[in-house]
């Protein structure tokens, strides 16, 4: 019995998470996370341009607290905007901001569009990023396209805890074109790096005998 609760549950903040997602697409949404507290349910949007997710005067805010009251029947849901410090170094909103290119310049200008996130991405100080780009690009045969620079770990501990990854979706004329941003920032610990330290050497002088 308390394990269907759980799942009910977190059924629930899955769906949450991914109405918030589909709602703010164009506002540089990264993640979403959900703490329940006495007084009721705190959710805590982080995206890049919080004024898009607040709106004029709140009023996406309102809309949004409304619906999740409604649809979800939240009894006192409690928004909370953070702004994500460094945009470029967020595989979500990387993944969401070349979806939203490809939806408006569509697939002519793919590649400028893969070489200029990489460029962007490195210049924020990451150890390494790939794009894989997965569609009928620029045929009708699908096919995939692969951008790397820099170094990224694909096995080990480090590939699942240390390089984030996120997968988003541009819906084209000549179908869906899937796209999957694998990240390591600059603050990922490796197993090999080591540091040296100098111990202080101490001189022995030779003792004379009278």
């Amino acid at each position: 019995m308390i394990e269907r609760k759980l799942l009910k549950l977190k059924m629930k903040e899955y769906e949450i998470e991914n109405y918030i997602a589909s709602t703010l697409k164009n506002a540089g949404h990264s993640h979403t996370k959900l703490v329940r507290t006495p007084l009721g349910e705190k959710i805590i949007i982080f995206a890049s341009r919080p004024g898009i997710v607040v709106g004029r005067k709140g009023e996406n805010i309102k809309k949004l607290t409304n619906t999740l009251k409604r649809k979800y029947k939240l009894e006192n849901p409690q928004i909370e905007i953070s702004e994500v410090e460094n945009p470029n170094l967020d595989a979500q909103i990387i993944a969401e901001r070349i979806a939203s290119t490809l939806e408006r310049f569509g697939l002519k200008r793919f590649k400028a569009t893969g070489h200029k996130t990489l460029g962007d991405v490195m210049n924020s100080g990451a150890i390494g990023v790939e794009i894989v780009m997965s569609g009928k690009i620029p045929s009708t045969r699908a096919r995939s396209w692969r951008f790397y620079a820099g170094y990224l770990k694909k096995c080990g501990d480090i590939a699942l805890t240390g390089v984030k990854t996120a997968h988003a979706s541009a819906q084209l004329k000549s179908g869906t074109v899937g796209i999957r941003v694998k990240i390591m920032p600059p603050d990922t610990k490796l197993p090999d790096d080591i540091e040296v330290t100098e111990e202080p050497t101490q001189e022995i002088g030779e003792i004379k005998e009278k």
